[in-house]
């Protein structure tokens, strides 16, 4: 059987899950990234749902375990910082998961975790695709030209690559949410809970805390008019902190710490729907493929499912066979299209009840989160987490290597 080649676009959890598996499955496997290193850092991700168990297939859930952010609980707390409803981790896929890692660390973890054989090539990316019956031709930005029978691409919301191929058969929907995401000092008051408190003017501050000594803030608001991720970064830090001006609770320390912090980014949350995954010998996966953004949850996890179940497919004899990957892709397809459809699926009011504009509005949700937070209604909320689960059983991948 000859060994077959493919190159793996974009160097996060989507990319390297992809390439751990099909590296095992025989595969010849080449990584690029645009990045000139690899991603430390980031917010919070988690493991949920059927992701567990590729996670424990990979022999990487005590390493993960050992790296979580080792959060306790969520609690959403009003200006005063007086906690309104406290759900501590009693459900594996909670508000708070089980597994709640760095999303840097989980993706470093796979990373170190690849086969010896694995290439990972920084500072580089695709330029030009010219997708023939027998394989496919790249050319790179480094002035390469290589040849492969598959390229999968795993860049994230925003591949450039993707709409390159797919086009107009992208579709987004944007959710009208602004976030930042940075690092900011710990502070002696500061604990093992996920600290959530919403204002007026469909604003949100959170604090997280990690397992580095310092604490993960997001500031999150709504508003369909204005998308800070598409300007400057000086010039988006600058509204920010005229959008959360007397927000209460900690809106100063927040803005105070983002105008230091090294690693603020800014999101404008937008679900990626495409009617198909693959063309020919091209295909999508992760983010690129289906972001769910936050609000859908599970990212992470759908990333590690999908990395294996693309492989799983392409393990099978028939890959070799004459038209036999696109045969193998849509298998790709059709299996995840389910657990996709279903984590895009919102929950009810998401996201305009839980970002609020009037103090009523406030006092409703937080009514809701009081009485969500009682014994017998807290199993009932925790469901909210409960992406990244299915019906379907995981289908057989053969293996040349073993997993450690």
């Amino acid at each position: 059987m000859t060994v077959q080649k493919a190159l793996i676009s974009g160097a996060s959890i989507a990319g390297l899950s992809t390439a751990f598996w099909l590296s095992k499955a025989g595969w010849e496997v080449t990584v690029i990234e645009r990045a000139s290193t690899f991603r430390d850092g980031g917010q919070n991700v988690d493991v949920r749902g059927i992701a567990r168990e590729v996670l424990q297939m990979m022999g990487l859930e005590d390493q993960v375990r050992n790296q979580t952010t080792t959060e306790e609980g969520t609690a959403f707390v009003n200006e005063k910082g007086q906690t309104v409803g406290a759900f501590p981790v009693e459900d594996s896929d909670g508000l708070t998961a089980e597994l709640e890692i760095l999303r840097g660390d989980l993706a470093r973890i796979v990373l170190e975790a690849l086969p010896a054989q694995v290439q990972v090539r920084y500072g580089d990316w695709i330029e030009h695709i010219v997708d023939h019956q027998e394989h496919v031709e790249i050319d790179l930005h480094s002035g390469k030209t290589e040849i492969y029978d598959l390229l999968i691409i795993a860049e994230g919301v925003r591949s450039r690559t993707r709409d390159k191929v797919f086009g107009d058969r992208v579709s987004r929907r944007e959710l009208g949410l602004n976030i930042a995401y940075g690092t900011i000092e710990r502070q002696a008051g500061d604990d093992r809970w996920w600290r959530w408190y919403t204002a007026t003017g469909g604003r949100q501050i959170s604090l997280r805390p990690d397992n580095q000594g310092t604490i993960r803030a997001m500031l999150a608001f709504k508003d369909r008019d204005r998308n800070l991720a598409a300007i400057p970064s000086e010039q988006a830090r600058t509204e920010l902190s005229k959008v959360f001006a007397g927000a209460g609770w900690e809106d100063s320390r927040v803005i105070d710490g983002f105008a230091t912090s090294q690693d603020v980014y800014f999101d404008y949350l937008t679900q990626i729907m495409m009617s198909t995954w693959s063309e020919g010998r091209v295909c999508v996966t992760g983010d690129a493929a289906w972001c769910v953004t936050p609000i859908g949850g599970g990212g992470s996890s759908l990333a590690l499912i999908g990395g294996y179940i693309l492989a799983a497919f392409l393990s099978q004899p028939e890959s070799n066979e004459a038209g036999g990957i696109p045969i193998c892709l849509n298998k790709y397809e059709q299996w995840m299209r389910p657990i996709i459809d279903k984590a895009q699926h919102l929950p009810p009011g998401a996201p305009n009840f839980f970002y609020p504009q009037t103090k009523i509005g406030v006092g409703t949700m937080q009514t809701f989160i009081r009485i969500a937070s009682f014994g017998p209604f807290r199993k009932l909320a925790a469901r909210i987490g409960h992406v990244a689960r299915t019906q379907q059983q995981l289908p057989d991948i053969r293996l040349v290597q073993t997993t450690t």
